[in-house]
């Protein structure tokens, strides 16, 4: 998960029934804050609003967006939300089950079903009667786990398998995807009625970038569940360094966020919060006059601003973001590194 969860111990006497319904409801207590799961931004403004409305609900959803965006976090509020809250929230990771394996996980099997079935075993399906079943990553199932998924999906009925006996669950579905699921039938990868089956209702989650406002506050909460998690205490966050992860593309979106800010707490300051990213390359805006044309003198002042603030960013970093040491490593004046600093708008 990318909001990061502390590890919990579960009594090695419980049943392992009782073990996920234990673990389930702490996980699901757990949550961040709604202030930091949805935070400020117009994107999840979106988001929040939809969710609510459907949370109560039992029409499936699908949730889509870039990995490490939280999606996974997303359904477990609205499993918590829903009216199958006392029940299991079970997990299938549709990319790590083999097709040939899919099957008897998702719908378990008889004792003798198949070489290996030494004893009965009921699917993921059935844990998640009257709860919640996730499905992580739908998009990579084969093609023959997708016809057996929608034939469940269509009545709620299935068998196990090496069984003539066909049951039924009630339960509430959410699918996860961070692929485009119509480019997807489009290229015959997958079903059209598959997708139309769990696509009631589509939440989606946009990458970091693009609700950086939203950096300052999901840091300081890492910062403090890390802490608490790994029962140590931090430098803190300076100004200058929540600045400037606002000004990185952060590929791994909350997740690697979620990372960087555990390696501080574990390693220290001297371990950069900011090891895996790189400084955003500002595109650089269309400067042109009339007819079209774009004058070659605006368009080198943009690069030449874009490359200074990149090497501004890089020195800061190397200096731990000691300002002096920075301007004496770019052989510029403190007053005249302030000033660059200020006009790139890495400080307020």
């Amino acid at each position: 998960m990318c909001f990061l969860f502390p590890a919990r111990t579960i009594s090695g006497n419980m049943s392992a029934e009782k073990k996920k319904k234990t673990a389930c409801s702490e996980l699901a207590n757990l949550l961040p804050p709604e202030e930091i799961l949805f935070g400020r931004s117009e994107a999840m403004k979106e988001v929040r609003k939809r969710a609510r409305k459907v949370a109560g609900t039992n029409i499936p959803v699908l949730l889509c967006g870039p990995k490490g965006s939280g999606k996974e976090v997303l359904a477990w509020w609205i499993h918590k939300h829903s009216g199958v809250a006392s029940g299991q929230f079970v997990k299938v990771n549709c990319a790590a089950i083999p097709g040939t394996l899919l099957e008897s996980e998702l719908f378990g099997f008889e004792r003798g079903a198949f070489t290996g079935a030494h004893s009965t075993k009921p699917g993921r399906v059935e844990l998640a009667h009257n709860g919640t079943l996730f499905l992580d990553g739908i998009a990579d199932l084969d093609w023959g786990s997708q016809s057996k998924l929608l034939q469940f999906l269509q009545d709620g009925r299935f068998s196990r398998i090496g069984d003539e006996l066909e049951r039924s669950v009630e339960t509430r579905l959410i699918c996860t995807t961070d692929k485009d699921l119509q480019e997807e039938i489009a290229k015959g990868k997958f079903r059209g009625d598959l997708y139309y089956r769990i696509n009631v209702v589509c939440l989606k989650l946009p990458a970091l970038r693009d609700r950086r406002e939203d950096i300052p506050a999901m840091a300081e909460y890492f910062l403090a569940r890390c802490q608490q998690q790994f029962q140590t205490r931090a430098e803190p966050l300076t100004r200058e360094t929540i600045h400037y992860m606002q000004c990185m593309d952060w590929p791994g979106n909350i997740r690697e966020l979620s990372n960087g800010i555990a390696r501080h707490v574990l390693i220290g300051a001297e371990a950069s919060v900011l090891e895996g990213p790189r400084p955003v390359t500002p595109t650089l805006p269309p400067v042109s006059r009339g007819d079209g044309v774009v004058p070659l003198k605006s368009l080198c002042k943009e690069a030449i601003r874009a490359s200074e603030k990149n090497i501004i960013l890089a020195a800061l970093r190397a200096n731990r973001w000691n300002r002096r040491k920075a301007a004496q490593q770019l052989k510029i004046s403190y007053r005249l590194l302030i000033y660059k600093i200020r006009e790139a708008g890495l400080t307020t």
